[in-house]
């Protein structure tokens, strides 16, 4: 290169601008400020959709939750429907135990007439008795 062509280069403004400081401060803290937001959202969304209890057995063919009733803070009794048949299931955050099997399925003006909870004393003091 000629001496006067590379005095020109190294005097342009453009050959010795540096990125400044605050501009790429600024960049890094939007990034992070993103991120931050959106798993920020993420855990909420999760967090609402845990507090809201979507049921995972809800009417899938052949198969549903009858009623049932919370006897802890994390343990339930429900009956079960699946086909024409209905069980008597007890469920724990580690497992879902059958209790029994309703040889007469209820029909849906018996569980529209009286609580859950008095049908569930009956069924078990007819099961304790057999």
């Amino acid at each position: 290169m000629k001496p006067k062509l590379l005095w020109l280069v190294m005097l342009s403004p453009v050959a010795h601008a540096a990125p400044t400081a605050p501009q790429s401060q600024l960049d890094w803290a939007t990034t992070f400020g993103s991120l931050f937001f959106v798993i920020a959202l993420i855990l909420a969304l999760a967090w609402l959709l845990k507090r809201m209890r979507v049921p995972t057995i809800s009417n899938q063919k052949g198969l549903s939750v009858v009623r049932q009733l919370a006897v802890g803070t994390r343990e339930r009794i429900a009956i079960v429907q699946a086909g024409e048949e209905q069980f008597l299931v007890g469920i724990t955050p580690q497992s879902i135990q059958l209790i029994s099997k309703l040889e007469k399925p209820l029909s849906q003006e018996e569980l529209a007439g009286s609580p859950f909870a008095s049908q569930l004393t009956q069924l078990l003091k007819k099961n304790d008795k057999n």
